[in-house]
This record gives structure tokens, sequence and C-alpha cells, in this order.
């Protein structure tokens, strides 16, 4: 049996507790700290609004596209 990739309906019957939500984008704005686990401190420059932020390290800028798993606001 295979999944189909979809996520299941919760029943109101089962025993189980519903699946918890997705969680919420992060938003970041220009002038924002920022901490990441490959490049450290930095502080956004440019947040565009296709999803990804531009972020000024000190050794350069580095484009970081959604959805931010190692990208941190401080």
């Amino acid at each position: 049996m295979k999944s189909s990739g979809s996520t299941r309906r919760h029943l109101p019957t089962s025993p189980f507790p519903p699946p918890s939500a997705a969680p919420p984008t992060k938003k970041f704005a220009p002038q924002d700290l920022v901490t990441h686990d490959k490049y450290g401190l930095g502080r956004v420059v440019e947040a565009e609004s296709g999803g990804s932020v531009l972020v000024d390290f000190g050794t350069g800028k580095v484009r970081i596209p959604a959805p931010y798993m190692k990208l941190f606001k401080l």
C-alpha cells in the first residue's frame, strides 16, 4: 500500500489527536538581524516577494530561498 502524498483527513471518531497545523512561514524585513547555521550572523538587505531574502553576512551577500530552514531571526 503506497501513500499518495496527500494529507489524510481526521475523522471525528478517531482516538488519535488531529495532526498539527503547518508551522507559519517566516517573515523577514530589511535590517532584521538573523543567524544562519552555515554563514553565521547577518543582516537582511532585501526581502523579495518571490520568497527569497538577500542577507549580508559581512564576508559576502547570500541569497537564501524559502522556506529558510537554517535562517533564524534574532
